[in-house]
Protein backbone atom coordinates (compact mmCIF):
# COMPACT_ATOMS: atom_id res chain seq x y z
CA UNK A 1 0.00 0.00 0.00
CA UNK A 2 2.73 2.14 1.35
CA UNK A 3 4.95 1.63 -2.42
CA UNK A 4 1.59 2.18 -4.47
CA UNK A 5 1.25 5.71 -2.58
CA UNK A 6 5.11 6.53 -3.82
CA UNK A 7 4.61 5.82 -6.99
CA UNK A 8 1.33 7.58 -7.23
CA UNK A 9 3.14 10.60 -6.27
CA UNK A 10 5.80 10.03 -8.82
CA UNK A 11 3.68 10.16 -11.40
CA UNK A 12 1.36 12.94 -10.41
CA UNK A 13 4.71 14.83 -9.90
CA UNK A 14 5.88 13.70 -13.14
CA UNK A 15 2.72 14.50 -14.51
CA UNK A 16 2.53 18.09 -13.25
CA UNK A 17 6.10 19.00 -14.71
CA UNK A 18 5.39 17.07 -17.80
CA UNK A 19 2.07 19.57 -18.26
CA UNK A 20 4.36 22.73 -17.19
CA UNK A 21 6.72 21.94 -19.76
CA UNK A 22 3.83 21.26 -22.81
CA UNK A 23 2.02 24.76 -21.40
CA UNK A 24 5.31 26.99 -21.35
CA UNK A 25 7.55 25.43 -23.95
CA UNK A 26 10.28 26.43 -21.85
CA UNK A 27 12.99 24.04 -20.17
CA UNK A 28 15.10 25.47 -17.01
CA UNK A 29 17.67 23.65 -15.70
CA UNK A 30 16.37 24.08 -12.20
CA UNK A 31 13.43 22.00 -13.41
CA UNK A 32 16.09 18.99 -14.17
CA UNK A 33 18.55 19.97 -11.44
CA UNK A 34 19.23 17.23 -8.71
CA UNK A 35 19.75 19.40 -5.01
CA UNK A 36 22.30 16.56 -4.33
CA UNK A 37 25.00 17.35 -7.04
CA UNK A 38 23.04 20.40 -8.33
CA UNK A 39 23.16 19.07 -11.87
CA UNK A 40 20.66 17.69 -14.50
CA UNK A 41 19.23 14.30 -13.41
CA UNK A 42 21.31 11.03 -14.17
CA UNK A 43 18.92 7.68 -13.66
CA UNK A 44 16.46 9.90 -12.06
CA UNK A 45 14.31 8.40 -8.67
CA UNK A 46 11.55 9.76 -6.73
CA UNK A 47 11.35 9.51 -3.12
CA UNK A 48 7.96 8.67 -1.32
CA UNK A 49 7.48 12.73 -0.03
CA UNK A 50 7.79 13.29 -3.87
CA UNK A 51 11.50 14.63 -4.01
CA UNK A 52 13.25 13.68 -7.48
CA UNK A 53 17.29 12.73 -6.85
CA UNK A 54 19.82 11.35 -9.18
CA UNK A 55 20.14 7.06 -7.85
CA UNK A 56 23.72 7.49 -7.36
CA UNK A 57 23.34 10.65 -5.23
CA UNK A 58 20.34 9.51 -3.34
CA UNK A 59 22.04 6.28 -2.70
CA UNK A 60 25.21 7.80 -1.17
CA UNK A 61 23.54 10.58 0.37
CA UNK A 62 21.85 7.67 2.90
CA UNK A 63 24.83 5.74 3.09
CA UNK A 64 26.52 8.26 5.14
CA UNK A 65 23.30 10.12 6.54
CA UNK A 66 21.56 8.23 9.49
CA UNK A 67 18.43 8.72 10.06
CA UNK A 68 16.93 7.91 6.29
CA UNK A 69 15.52 11.33 5.08
CA UNK A 70 14.69 13.17 2.83
CA UNK A 71 17.83 15.90 2.04
CA UNK A 72 15.69 18.81 0.89
CA UNK A 73 12.14 18.48 3.31
CA UNK A 74 13.94 16.22 5.77
CA UNK A 75 10.96 14.10 6.27
CA UNK A 76 12.06 10.79 7.60
CA UNK A 77 11.44 7.26 6.48
CA UNK A 78 11.32 4.11 9.11
CA UNK A 79 13.33 2.35 6.02
CA UNK A 80 15.08 2.97 3.31
CA UNK A 81 12.68 3.23 0.56
CA UNK A 82 13.16 1.26 -2.78
CA UNK A 83 13.97 3.30 -5.70
CA UNK A 84 13.31 2.97 -9.51
CA UNK A 85 14.46 4.95 -11.85
CA UNK A 86 11.58 7.01 -13.44
CA UNK A 87 11.94 6.76 -17.40
CA UNK A 88 9.98 9.24 -17.93
CA UNK A 89 11.73 11.72 -15.94
CA UNK A 90 14.96 10.45 -16.95
CA UNK A 91 14.10 10.30 -20.94
CA UNK A 92 13.05 14.56 -20.55
CA UNK A 93 16.50 14.79 -18.62
CA UNK A 94 18.19 13.60 -21.09
CA UNK A 95 16.80 15.28 -24.29
CA UNK A 96 17.64 18.33 -22.21
CA UNK A 97 21.01 17.60 -21.35
CA UNK A 98 21.52 16.75 -25.17
CA UNK A 99 20.37 20.10 -26.00
CA UNK A 100 22.43 21.85 -23.19
CA UNK A 101 25.79 19.89 -23.32
CA UNK A 102 26.20 21.42 -27.13
CA UNK A 103 25.92 24.87 -26.13
CA UNK A 104 27.75 24.40 -22.76
CA UNK A 105 30.47 22.99 -24.82
CA UNK A 106 30.60 25.63 -27.68
CA UNK A 107 30.42 27.96 -24.77
CA UNK A 108 33.35 26.25 -22.88
CA UNK A 109 35.59 26.90 -26.86
CA UNK A 110 34.89 30.30 -26.80
CA UNK A 111 35.63 30.84 -23.17
CA UNK A 112 39.24 28.77 -23.13
CA UNK A 113 39.85 30.35 -26.38
CA UNK A 114 39.69 33.67 -25.27
CA UNK A 115 41.25 32.59 -21.76
CA UNK A 116 37.83 33.89 -19.89
CA UNK A 117 37.19 32.93 -16.15
CA UNK A 118 35.28 30.23 -15.06
CA UNK A 119 32.04 31.12 -13.81
CA UNK A 120 29.44 29.52 -10.90
CA UNK A 121 27.21 27.31 -13.36
CA UNK A 122 24.59 27.64 -10.05
CA UNK A 123 23.98 31.09 -9.96
CA UNK A 124 21.00 32.38 -11.94
CA UNK A 125 20.99 35.95 -12.45
CA UNK A 126 24.70 37.71 -12.06
CA UNK A 127 27.44 35.09 -12.66
CA UNK A 128 29.92 35.01 -9.97
CA UNK A 129 33.34 33.85 -10.58
CA UNK A 130 33.59 30.46 -9.57
CA UNK A 131 35.91 28.67 -6.55
CA UNK A 132 36.16 25.23 -7.40
CA UNK A 133 34.26 22.53 -9.93
CA UNK A 134 32.80 19.71 -8.30
CA UNK A 135 34.16 16.34 -10.43
CA UNK A 136 31.34 14.22 -9.05
CA UNK A 137 28.48 17.06 -10.13
CA UNK A 138 30.57 18.37 -12.91
CA UNK A 139 29.57 22.03 -12.05
CA UNK A 140 31.94 24.66 -10.60
CA UNK A 141 30.39 26.63 -7.48
CA UNK A 142 31.19 29.88 -6.37
CA UNK A 143 31.82 30.33 -2.52
CA UNK A 144 28.28 30.72 -1.70
CA UNK A 145 27.21 27.72 -4.06
CA UNK A 146 29.76 25.76 -2.86
CA UNK A 147 28.94 25.93 1.03
CA UNK A 148 25.36 24.66 -0.28
CA UNK A 149 27.13 22.23 -1.71
CA UNK A 150 28.83 20.91 0.99
CA UNK A 151 25.74 20.62 2.85
CA UNK A 152 23.87 19.23 0.75
CA UNK A 153 26.27 16.33 -0.25
CA UNK A 154 27.16 16.13 3.41
CA UNK A 155 29.93 13.38 4.58
CA UNK A 156 29.96 11.93 0.84
CA UNK A 157 33.28 12.65 -0.75
CA UNK A 158 33.25 14.70 -3.83
CA UNK A 159 36.63 15.70 -5.40
CA UNK A 160 37.12 19.69 -6.23
CA UNK A 161 39.46 20.89 -8.03
CA UNK A 162 40.26 24.75 -9.33
CA UNK A 163 37.52 25.55 -11.48
CA UNK A 164 37.38 24.53 -14.97
CA UNK A 165 35.30 25.14 -17.91
CA UNK A 166 34.86 21.75 -19.58
CA UNK A 167 33.26 19.91 -17.41
CA UNK A 168 30.32 18.87 -19.75
CA UNK A 169 33.50 16.92 -21.72
CA UNK A 170 33.72 14.93 -18.17
CA UNK A 171 30.41 13.07 -18.79
CA UNK A 172 29.76 10.26 -20.93
CA UNK A 173 27.14 11.18 -23.69
CA UNK A 174 25.84 7.52 -23.63
CA UNK A 175 24.88 7.48 -19.93
CA UNK A 176 24.96 10.70 -19.07
CA UNK A 177 27.18 10.15 -15.60
CA UNK A 178 31.02 11.12 -14.81
CA UNK A 179 33.96 9.28 -16.47
CA UNK A 180 35.98 8.42 -13.78
CA UNK A 181 36.91 5.37 -15.04
CA UNK A 182 39.52 4.33 -17.98
CA UNK A 183 39.10 1.26 -20.58
CA UNK A 184 43.16 -0.13 -20.77
CA UNK A 185 41.91 -2.32 -23.92
CA UNK A 186 39.78 0.70 -25.48
CA UNK A 187 42.15 3.43 -23.72
CA UNK A 188 39.37 5.86 -23.47
CA UNK A 189 37.59 6.93 -20.32
CA UNK A 190 34.29 5.68 -19.57
CA UNK A 191 31.57 5.94 -16.46
CA UNK A 192 30.29 3.12 -14.44
CA UNK A 193 27.65 2.20 -16.82
CA UNK A 194 30.59 1.67 -19.41
CA UNK A 195 32.09 -0.76 -17.58
CA UNK A 196 28.56 -3.11 -17.16
CA UNK A 197 27.52 -2.60 -21.22
CA UNK A 198 29.61 -2.09 -24.27
CA UNK A 199 33.19 -2.46 -21.64
CA UNK A 200 32.04 -5.24 -19.81
CA UNK A 201 34.65 -7.44 -20.29
CA UNK A 202 37.24 -5.03 -20.79
CA UNK A 203 40.28 -4.25 -18.48
CA UNK A 204 39.31 -1.44 -16.16
CA UNK A 205 41.19 0.93 -13.90
CA UNK A 206 39.66 3.77 -12.02
CA UNK A 207 40.58 7.01 -13.55
CA UNK A 208 43.30 8.32 -11.05
CA UNK A 209 44.77 5.21 -10.66
CA UNK A 210 45.20 5.56 -14.61
CA UNK A 211 46.31 8.82 -14.31
CA UNK A 212 49.15 8.15 -11.73
CA UNK A 213 50.16 5.50 -14.15
CA UNK A 214 50.55 7.72 -16.95
CA UNK A 215 52.04 10.66 -14.92
CA UNK A 216 54.59 8.89 -13.82
CA UNK A 217 55.31 7.56 -16.98
CA UNK A 218 55.39 11.15 -18.58
CA UNK A 219 57.74 11.92 -15.46
CA UNK A 220 60.24 9.61 -16.76
CA UNK A 221 59.94 10.76 -20.13
CA UNK A 222 60.73 14.22 -18.69
CA UNK A 223 63.66 12.92 -16.92
CA UNK A 224 64.50 11.11 -19.79
CA UNK A 225 64.37 14.74 -22.15
CA UNK A 226 66.16 16.52 -19.15
CA UNK A 227 69.01 13.93 -19.43
CA UNK A 228 68.75 13.84 -23.52
CA UNK A 229 69.18 17.52 -22.88
CA UNK A 230 72.36 17.74 -20.82
CA UNK A 231 73.92 14.80 -22.95
CA UNK A 232 73.54 17.36 -25.43
CA UNK A 233 74.67 20.28 -23.76
CA UNK A 234 77.41 18.37 -22.32
CA UNK A 235 78.00 17.27 -25.90
CA UNK A 236 77.91 20.84 -27.33
CA UNK A 237 80.39 22.05 -24.42
CA UNK A 238 82.31 19.22 -25.46
CA UNK A 239 82.47 20.13 -29.40
CA UNK A 240 83.05 23.50 -28.25
CA UNK A 241 86.58 22.23 -26.26
CA UNK A 242 87.63 20.68 -29.33
CA UNK A 243 87.56 23.74 -31.27
CA UNK A 244 89.24 25.41 -28.61
CA UNK A 245 91.67 22.64 -28.23
CA UNK A 246 92.22 22.21 -32.02
CA UNK A 247 92.37 26.25 -32.31
CA UNK A 248 95.16 26.31 -30.01
CA UNK A 249 96.71 22.99 -31.37
CA UNK A 250 96.76 24.70 -34.75
CA UNK A 251 97.81 28.11 -33.31
CA UNK A 252 100.59 26.05 -31.72
CA UNK A 253 101.91 24.32 -35.44
CA UNK A 254 101.54 27.14 -36.76
CA UNK A 255 103.99 29.26 -34.53
CA UNK A 256 106.11 26.28 -34.81
CA UNK A 257 106.27 26.20 -38.26
CA UNK A 258 106.76 29.68 -38.53
CA UNK A 259 109.35 28.90 -36.20
CA UNK A 260 111.23 25.92 -37.83
CA UNK A 261 111.12 27.09 -41.66
CA UNK A 262 112.11 30.66 -40.84
CA UNK A 263 114.92 28.90 -39.59
CA UNK A 264 115.09 26.76 -42.39
CA UNK A 265 114.58 29.86 -45.21
CA UNK A 266 117.59 31.60 -42.77
CA UNK A 267 119.71 28.61 -43.50
CA UNK A 268 119.42 28.85 -47.41
CA UNK A 269 120.10 32.48 -47.35
CA UNK A 270 122.71 32.08 -45.03
CA UNK A 271 123.97 29.33 -47.67
CA UNK A 272 123.33 31.45 -50.45
CA UNK A 273 125.22 34.41 -49.28
CA UNK A 274 128.31 31.95 -48.57
CA UNK A 275 128.37 30.54 -51.73
CA UNK A 276 127.67 33.89 -53.36
CA UNK A 277 130.84 34.86 -51.68
CA UNK A 278 133.02 32.03 -52.24
CA UNK A 279 132.63 32.44 -55.65
CA UNK A 280 133.40 35.93 -55.98
CA UNK A 281 136.49 35.11 -53.46
CA UNK A 282 137.33 32.84 -55.86
CA UNK A 283 136.85 34.96 -58.85
CA UNK A 284 138.36 38.09 -57.06
CA UNK A 285 141.71 35.34 -56.63
CA UNK A 286 141.89 34.43 -60.07
CA UNK A 287 141.67 38.11 -61.64
CA UNK A 288 144.48 38.61 -58.74
CA UNK A 289 146.51 36.19 -60.66
CA UNK A 290 145.74 36.82 -64.10
CA UNK A 291 146.70 40.46 -63.70
CA UNK A 292 149.96 39.57 -62.04
CA UNK A 293 150.38 37.46 -65.28
CA UNK A 294 149.56 39.84 -67.91
CA UNK A 295 152.37 42.23 -66.26
CA UNK A 296 154.87 39.93 -65.88
CA UNK A 297 153.96 39.12 -70.05
CA UNK A 298 153.99 42.93 -70.94
CA UNK A 299 157.58 42.78 -68.92
CA UNK A 300 158.44 40.36 -71.21
CA UNK A 301 157.37 42.36 -74.39
CA UNK A 302 159.00 45.61 -73.47
CA UNK A 303 162.31 43.59 -73.19
CA UNK A 304 161.95 42.02 -76.27
CA UNK A 305 160.97 45.15 -78.10
CA UNK A 306 164.16 46.18 -76.79
CA UNK A 307 165.87 43.72 -77.86
CA UNK A 308 164.79 43.61 -81.04
CA UNK A 309 165.31 47.43 -81.78
CA UNK A 310 168.91 46.63 -80.90
CA UNK A 311 169.03 43.57 -83.25
CA UNK A 312 167.28 45.33 -85.93
CA UNK A 313 169.67 48.55 -85.66
CA UNK A 314 172.36 46.34 -85.26
CA UNK A 315 171.29 44.43 -88.80
CA UNK A 316 171.35 47.52 -90.81
CA UNK A 317 174.95 47.79 -89.71
CA UNK A 318 177.68 47.27 -93.23
CA UNK A 319 181.26 47.69 -91.17
CA UNK A 320 182.07 44.20 -90.21
CA UNK A 321 184.33 45.02 -87.28
CA UNK A 322 181.98 47.37 -85.76
CA UNK A 323 178.83 44.48 -86.37
CA UNK A 324 181.16 42.09 -84.81
CA UNK A 325 182.99 44.13 -81.67
CA UNK A 326 179.00 45.37 -80.92
CA UNK A 327 177.64 41.63 -81.08
CA UNK A 328 178.09 40.78 -77.56
CA UNK A 329 177.01 44.08 -75.98
CA UNK A 330 173.02 43.34 -76.92
CA UNK A 331 170.75 42.81 -74.30
CA UNK A 332 170.69 39.71 -72.22
CA UNK A 333 169.32 36.38 -73.92
CA UNK A 334 165.68 36.36 -74.73
CA UNK A 335 162.83 35.10 -72.11
CA UNK A 336 162.67 30.86 -71.66
CA UNK A 337 159.68 31.23 -69.92
CA UNK A 338 156.38 29.01 -71.83
CA UNK A 339 153.57 30.13 -71.70
CA UNK A 340 151.63 27.46 -73.46
CA UNK A 341 150.12 26.05 -70.68
CA UNK A 342 149.39 28.93 -68.73
CA UNK A 343 145.98 29.47 -67.46
CA UNK A 344 143.63 32.01 -65.11
CA UNK A 345 139.87 30.11 -65.53
CA UNK A 346 138.41 28.86 -62.63
CA UNK A 347 136.10 25.95 -62.31
CA UNK A 348 132.16 26.24 -60.55
CA UNK A 349 131.31 23.05 -61.13
CA UNK A 350 130.34 21.33 -57.84
CA UNK A 351 129.57 24.50 -55.77
CA UNK A 352 126.48 24.58 -56.20
CA UNK A 353 125.94 20.88 -55.46
CA UNK A 354 128.41 21.13 -52.45
CA UNK A 355 126.68 23.80 -51.22
CA UNK A 356 123.48 22.29 -51.37
CA UNK A 357 124.59 19.31 -49.69
CA UNK A 358 125.48 21.12 -46.76
CA UNK A 359 122.10 22.89 -46.72
CA UNK A 360 120.38 18.97 -47.23
CA UNK A 361 122.45 18.05 -44.33
CA UNK A 362 120.92 20.80 -42.14
CA UNK A 363 117.59 20.59 -43.42
CA UNK A 364 117.58 16.66 -42.23
CA UNK A 365 119.35 17.63 -38.94
CA UNK A 366 115.83 20.20 -38.40
CA UNK A 367 113.42 16.86 -40.29
CA UNK A 368 114.96 14.53 -37.84
CA UNK A 369 114.63 17.01 -34.99
CA UNK A 370 110.93 17.98 -35.81
CA UNK A 371 110.22 13.97 -36.52
CA UNK A 372 111.42 13.28 -32.85
CA UNK A 373 109.70 15.89 -32.02
CA UNK A 374 106.18 14.14 -33.46
CA UNK A 375 107.15 11.42 -32.37
CA UNK A 376 106.79 12.22 -28.27
CA UNK A 377 103.77 14.28 -29.26
CA UNK A 378 102.09 11.13 -30.14
CA UNK A 379 103.50 8.55 -27.73
CA UNK A 380 101.43 11.31 -25.31
CA UNK A 381 98.29 8.89 -26.43
CA UNK A 382 99.99 5.71 -25.80
CA UNK A 383 97.69 3.17 -24.80
CA UNK A 384 97.67 -0.11 -22.69
CA UNK A 385 96.33 -2.93 -24.78
CA UNK A 386 96.48 -6.59 -24.61
CA UNK A 387 96.22 -9.73 -27.24
CA UNK A 388 92.56 -10.89 -27.43
CA UNK A 389 93.02 -15.24 -27.42
CA UNK A 390 89.16 -15.12 -28.69
CA UNK A 391 90.48 -13.81 -32.04
CA UNK A 392 93.68 -15.11 -32.06
CA UNK A 393 94.60 -17.92 -35.34
CA UNK A 394 94.41 -21.28 -33.96
CA UNK A 395 98.26 -21.59 -34.59
CA UNK A 396 99.30 -18.29 -32.70
CA UNK A 397 100.86 -19.05 -29.34
CA UNK A 398 100.26 -15.91 -26.96
CA UNK A 399 101.75 -15.49 -23.48
CA UNK A 400 100.24 -15.06 -20.76
CA UNK A 401 100.21 -11.89 -20.05
CA UNK A 402 98.90 -11.00 -23.40
CA UNK A 403 101.44 -9.08 -24.77
CA UNK A 404 103.72 -11.78 -27.04
CA UNK A 405 102.66 -13.83 -29.91
CA UNK A 406 104.46 -15.81 -32.13
CA UNK A 407 104.27 -18.54 -34.82
CA UNK A 408 103.85 -22.07 -33.79
CA UNK A 409 101.40 -25.67 -33.70
CA UNK A 410 98.02 -25.41 -34.33
CA UNK A 411 96.29 -25.15 -30.78
CA UNK A 412 92.72 -27.00 -29.98
CA UNK A 413 90.66 -23.99 -29.44
CA UNK A 414 87.27 -23.75 -30.04
CA UNK A 415 85.89 -22.12 -33.95
CA UNK A 416 84.24 -19.29 -32.30
CA UNK A 417 82.95 -16.60 -34.51
CA UNK A 418 85.62 -14.18 -33.47
CA UNK A 419 88.46 -16.01 -34.52
CA UNK A 420 90.79 -15.78 -37.25
CA UNK A 421 90.88 -19.16 -39.65
CA UNK A 422 92.95 -17.81 -42.75
CA UNK A 423 95.01 -15.47 -41.59
CA UNK A 424 97.63 -15.62 -39.20
CA UNK A 425 96.87 -12.66 -37.31
CA UNK A 426 95.01 -11.49 -33.98
CA UNK A 427 93.04 -8.65 -32.74
CA UNK A 428 93.74 -6.30 -29.37
CA UNK A 429 91.36 -6.46 -26.53
CA UNK A 430 90.31 -3.26 -26.34
CA UNK A 431 88.53 -1.32 -29.54
CA UNK A 432 88.50 2.27 -30.16
CA UNK A 433 85.74 4.49 -31.91
CA UNK A 434 86.88 7.76 -31.38
CA UNK A 435 89.83 10.12 -29.98
CA UNK A 436 93.71 8.96 -31.03
CA UNK A 437 95.94 6.29 -29.29
CA UNK A 438 99.28 5.14 -29.73
CA UNK A 439 101.19 1.71 -29.05
CA UNK A 440 104.56 -0.08 -29.91
CA UNK A 441 105.29 -3.08 -31.21
CA UNK A 442 108.98 -4.74 -31.04
CA UNK A 443 108.91 -6.44 -34.26
CA UNK A 444 113.35 -7.17 -34.04
CA UNK A 445 114.81 -10.62 -35.26
CA UNK A 446 111.65 -10.82 -37.65
CA UNK A 447 111.78 -11.65 -41.52
CA UNK A 448 107.87 -11.06 -42.16
CA UNK A 449 105.32 -9.67 -39.95
CA UNK A 450 101.95 -7.37 -40.32
CA UNK A 451 100.96 -4.59 -37.77
CA UNK A 452 98.22 -1.56 -37.87
CA UNK A 453 94.24 -1.44 -37.64
CA UNK A 454 90.91 -3.10 -38.61
CA UNK A 455 87.56 -2.89 -38.59
CA UNK A 456 85.99 -4.98 -36.33
CA UNK A 457 83.47 -6.29 -38.60
CA UNK A 458 86.15 -7.63 -40.74
CA UNK A 459 85.50 -11.09 -42.13
CA UNK A 460 87.95 -13.24 -39.83
CA UNK A 461 87.01 -16.85 -41.53
CA UNK A 462 88.15 -15.68 -45.24
CA UNK A 463 91.61 -14.07 -46.68
CA UNK A 464 91.81 -10.78 -45.75
CA UNK A 465 92.67 -8.29 -48.73
CA UNK A 466 93.71 -5.07 -47.50
CA UNK A 467 92.04 -1.35 -49.16
CA UNK A 468 92.25 1.75 -48.61
CA UNK A 469 88.63 1.87 -48.25
CA UNK A 470 88.15 -0.50 -46.14
CA UNK A 471 91.23 -1.50 -44.68
CA UNK A 472 92.27 -2.90 -42.40
CA UNK A 473 95.60 -0.38 -42.61
CA UNK A 474 98.75 -2.01 -42.35
CA UNK A 475 102.39 -2.48 -43.17
CA UNK A 476 104.21 -5.82 -44.10
CA UNK A 477 107.41 -7.07 -44.38
CA UNK A 478 108.22 -9.10 -46.33
CA UNK A 479 111.75 -11.54 -46.86
CA UNK A 480 113.45 -9.51 -44.59
CA UNK A 481 113.74 -6.25 -46.21
CA UNK A 482 110.81 -5.76 -49.09
CA UNK A 483 108.18 -3.05 -47.00
CA UNK A 484 104.87 -2.30 -48.23
CA UNK A 485 101.70 -0.53 -47.16
CA UNK A 486 98.88 -1.81 -49.32
CA UNK A 487 100.78 -1.80 -52.69
CA UNK A 488 102.66 1.26 -52.14
CA UNK A 489 106.62 -0.25 -51.92
CA UNK A 490 108.04 2.11 -48.77
CA UNK A 491 111.92 2.23 -48.90
CA UNK A 492 113.46 2.96 -45.78
CA UNK A 493 116.93 3.52 -44.84
CA UNK A 494 117.30 1.88 -42.26
CA UNK A 495 115.21 -1.92 -41.15
CA UNK A 496 113.27 -0.79 -37.92
CA UNK A 497 113.41 -2.43 -34.53
CA UNK A 498 110.60 -0.88 -32.55
CA UNK A 499 107.03 0.12 -34.61
CA UNK A 500 105.07 2.58 -33.47
CA UNK A 501 101.53 3.28 -34.28
CA UNK A 502 99.52 6.07 -33.86
CA UNK A 503 95.67 6.54 -34.84
CA UNK A 504 93.89 9.44 -34.86
CA UNK A 505 89.85 8.57 -35.40
CA UNK A 506 88.04 11.72 -35.92
CA UNK A 507 90.98 12.52 -38.66
CA UNK A 508 90.58 8.97 -40.17
CA UNK A 509 94.76 9.21 -39.69
CA UNK A 510 96.91 6.00 -39.35
CA UNK A 511 101.06 6.37 -38.63
CA UNK A 512 103.49 4.27 -38.41
CA UNK A 513 106.72 5.14 -37.00
CA UNK A 514 110.58 3.76 -36.59
CA UNK A 515 111.04 4.48 -32.89
CA UNK A 516 114.50 4.00 -32.66
CA UNK A 517 115.32 6.55 -35.62
CA UNK A 518 112.26 8.73 -34.75
CA UNK A 519 111.45 8.73 -38.17
CA UNK A 520 107.91 8.23 -40.35
CA UNK A 521 107.73 4.87 -41.96
CA UNK A 522 104.24 5.87 -43.51
CA UNK A 523 100.57 7.09 -43.25
CA UNK A 524 97.31 6.16 -44.07
CA UNK A 525 95.16 9.38 -44.63
CA UNK A 526 90.85 9.86 -45.05
CA UNK A 527 90.77 6.46 -43.95
CA UNK A 528 86.93 5.61 -43.18
CA UNK A 529 86.51 4.76 -39.82
CA UNK A 530 82.55 4.02 -39.74
CA UNK A 531 82.67 1.77 -36.45
CA UNK A 532 85.22 0.66 -33.76
CA UNK A 533 88.61 0.08 -34.77
CA UNK A 534 90.84 -2.65 -33.48
CA UNK A 535 94.98 -2.94 -33.46
CA UNK A 536 95.35 -6.24 -35.53
CA UNK A 537 98.89 -8.32 -35.62
CA UNK A 538 99.99 -10.90 -37.59
CA UNK A 539 103.61 -12.36 -36.90
CA UNK A 540 103.31 -14.55 -40.13
CA UNK A 541 104.16 -17.95 -40.44
CA UNK A 542 107.65 -19.33 -39.10
CA UNK A 543 109.49 -22.13 -41.57
CA UNK A 544 112.52 -23.55 -40.22
CA UNK A 545 113.15 -21.16 -37.63
CA UNK A 546 113.43 -18.24 -39.63
CA UNK A 547 110.54 -16.17 -38.19
CA UNK A 548 110.46 -17.20 -34.86
CA UNK A 549 110.86 -13.94 -33.21
CA UNK A 550 107.43 -13.07 -31.65
CA UNK A 551 105.66 -9.16 -31.76
CA UNK A 552 105.70 -8.17 -28.57
CA UNK A 553 103.65 -4.95 -27.42
CA UNK A 554 105.91 -2.89 -25.13
CA UNK A 555 105.26 0.06 -22.92
CA UNK A 556 105.99 3.36 -24.80
CA UNK A 557 109.46 4.93 -24.09
CA UNK A 558 110.89 1.75 -22.76
CA UNK A 559 114.79 1.71 -24.04
CA UNK A 560 115.19 -2.29 -25.75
Amino acid sequence: MYETEEVLKSALHLKQIHTEMSAACLFSEEQFQCSICLDVFTDPVSIPCGHNFCTICITRHWDVNEPCECPLCKEGFEKRPQLRVNTLMSDMAAQFRRSTVKKSRSSSIRRSSSSEEVLCGVCTETKVKALKSCLMCLNSYCETHLEVHQKVIGKTKHDLIDPVGNLEERMCENHHRPLEMFCKQDQTCVCLSCTESSHKFHRIVPLVEQYEEKKAELRETEAEIHKMIEERRLKIQTLKDSVRLSREDADREKSDSIAIFTALIQSVEEGLAQLLDFIEEKQKKTEERAEGFIKELEDEISKLRKRGSDVEQLLHTEDHLQFLETLPTLSPALPTKDWTHVQVHSSFEGTVRRAVAELEVRISEEVEKQCKSELERVQQYAVDITLDPNTANSSLILSNNGKRVHHGKPQNVPDNPERFSMNVCVFSKQGFSTGKFYFEVLVKGKTKWELGVALGSINRKEAISPNRQTGPWIVILRNGCDYKAVGVVLSLKSKPEKVGVFVDYEEGLVSFYDVNTATLIYSFFGCNFTEKIFPIFGPCVDINGENSAPLVITPVGQMD
